[in-house]
């Protein structure tokens, strides 16, 4: 019997992935993009159920995500650098989870071999999330605190 090939996020750090590696740890959820609301006075960060206007509610993928932080300036942006700070991603994100040292779940992309294992599992905001177009309120799409 042959022993398997680790795979990358098996064996590197999230600081020494490549961009193409990075990237692919991304599961499609799309949970990073939902809107989030900060108490001034807390500090205690809210979760909405309003995603921008770039995001394909289909896929649950940014539609304009090479632009996306011209298009969008206040569009989060995180990288392997910043991967102490992961603490307000979903606790099933991929970055999280690695980070912690804790493996993919089932049906992430990578394990399962499929984009859409993430929609199947419904481990995806497709069936509630509602565009920012849509809301006047932000306050009112309120779903959570982290």
């Amino acid at each position: 019997m042959t022993k398997s090939t680790p795979n990358f996020w098996e064996i590197k750090k999230l600081d020494e992935m490549s961009r193409d590696e990075w990237e692919s740890l991304c599961d499609g959820c799309a949970k990073c993009c939902l809107h989030k609301i900060e108490c001034v006075d807390s500090g205690d960060i809210y979760f909405t159920n309003v995603v921008c206007q770039y995001l394909d509610h289909d896929s649950c993928r940014c539609t304009v995500y090479n632009e996306r932080h011209t298009k969008v300036p206040d569009c989060v942006e995180f990288d392997q650098r910043k991967a102490v700070d992961f603490e307000w991603l979903p606790e099933t994100c991929a970055y999280r989870l690695l980070a912690k040292g804790q493996s993919l779940p089932d049906w992430h992309p990578l394990i399962s071999g499929t984009t859409t294992s993430v929609h199947a599992k419904e481990r995806t905001i497709k069936a509630w999330m509602v565009s920012e177009l849509d809301v006047i309120d932000l306050e009112d799409h309120i779903i959570g605190k982290l």
